[in-house]
């Protein structure tokens, strides 16, 4: 029973905690948002970067699934994206992986959706992008966006990710990148570290947003 209601509670409290500081934070986005490509694209933020996603997916009336890891804390967040509405596959590229990856790989066949991915899920290491999104980005044949948010005032969890979490009544940032595309026969490390390139410079360009005078 308590297990139950823990299940029940926690993604409750995530969901009410990310529209608290939605609601409470001056955002700034940089980009184009997923609803003004009017295609399909693959987008990547890292691990510690989850929570605000849920504001930049309703804004840009996001239409895909996330992949979502299917440890416990894995089942939080894919019930708070159910609470918000977001459509997620549990599975990763060391769990579960094959399964979860063919259900992507079908969605963006037949259903045309776009795909949603922590590169250096679900345990790292730290923003390192593991080679099964180079992979899903080859076979899916979807452009590459990198996503990362920043706020001028934050907390870091003492977690594998050093998670971070915005402090409400601040201003934040989302960078969005331009869209990279993965041709299939692309030598794989070397996508990886161009696409590794593009994650840290989109984290780099939020990190750094307010250091200067906006």
């Amino acid at each position: 029973m308590k297990a139950r209601f823990i299940a029940w509670l926690v993604p409750r409290c995530i969901r009410w905690i990310a529209l608290f500081l939605e609601r409470t934070i001056r955002w700034h986005i940089i980009g184009t948002l997923p609803v003004d490509r009017n295609e399909p694209c693959l987008y990547a933020f890292w691990h510690a970067r989850l929570l605000m996603m849920l504001k930049i997916s309703r804004k840009a009336q996001w239409h895909g699934y996330m992949l979502i890891s299917e440890h416990r804390d894995g089942g939080f967040i894919a019930d708070t994206l159910a609470l918000c509405g977001v459509q997620s596959v549990r599975g990763s590229t060391t769990r579960g992986g094959a399964r979860a990856v063919l259900k992507m790989l079908r969605a963006v066949r037949d259903e045309r959706r776009s795909l949603g991915i922590t590169p250096d899920g679900p345990k790292g290491p730290r923003e390192v992008m593991q080679m099964g999104t180079v992979q899903l980005a080859k076979k899916s044949g979807l452009p590459f966006v990198a996503l990362c948010y920043a706020t001028r005032r934050h907390w870091r969890v003492n977690s594998w990710d050093r998670f971070y979490i915005p402090k409400p009544f601040t201003r934040g940032v989302f960078i969005i990148s331009e869209p990279v595309r993965v041709s299939p026969d692309e030598d794989a490390d070397a996508a990886l570290a161009r696409l590794q390139a593009l994650m840290d410079e989109t984290q780099q360009r939020a990190d750094h947003y307010f250091d200067a005078p906006h």
